[in-house]
């Protein structure tokens, strides 16, 4: 699939450790989130590799005290995230600390994506320098923030 495009509503990355923290632990920093995501405001995008990773991480038995639900994640990814085959380059790119998470950067850039949602450190160290190309790195709680106050994120909170 190709990458849609900004205008059909703000696009955002999610991270694997987010995603585990929405999907397997159940964090309730992730559930504004998860709404934004089921409510259509906001459009999360992600690519094989990034499922990949996942399965990966729920394979090496990290969470199986949390008893996850593999069939859960794997139809919440399906329904949910739109994937992207194979992203164009970014036309600037930022170098993250961590090459496992250079993927999640890079989507994020070359969709012009508005949010990659974060709590790794390394990814998080590149907020200040990604702010100039237009991409906000946040944590789930500073997204949550940011959409209660409203606006600067332009999705309104719900009723």
């Amino acid at each position: 699939m190709l990458i849609p495009t900004p205008d059909e509503c703000p696009l955002l990355v999610i991270d694997t450790q987010v995603v585990m923290d929405w999907l397997v632990f159940k964090d309730p920093s992730t559930q504004a989130l998860a709404a934004a995501l089921e409510s259509g405001q906001a459009q999360w995008i992600g690519a094989p590799s990034m499922l990949a990773e996942l399965r990966h991480v729920l394979g090496r038995g990290v969470a199986a005290s949390y008893a996850p639900d593999p069939e859960l994640i794997e139809a919440t990814f399906a329904r949910l995230c739109r994937t992207v085959d194979q992203a164009p380059p970014p036309a600037v790119r930022l170098i993250c600390r961590d090459p496992d998470d250079q993927v999640f950067i890079d989507l994020a850039l070359a969709a012009s994506a508005r949010w990659l949602i974060s709590r790794d450190r390394a990814v998080l160290a590149l907020a200040k320098r990604a702010r100039k190309q237009g991409l906000d790195i946040l944590t789930p709680l500073t997204w949550n923030k940011q959409r209660a106050g409203s606006s600067p994120i332009g999705i309104a909170p719900p009723r």
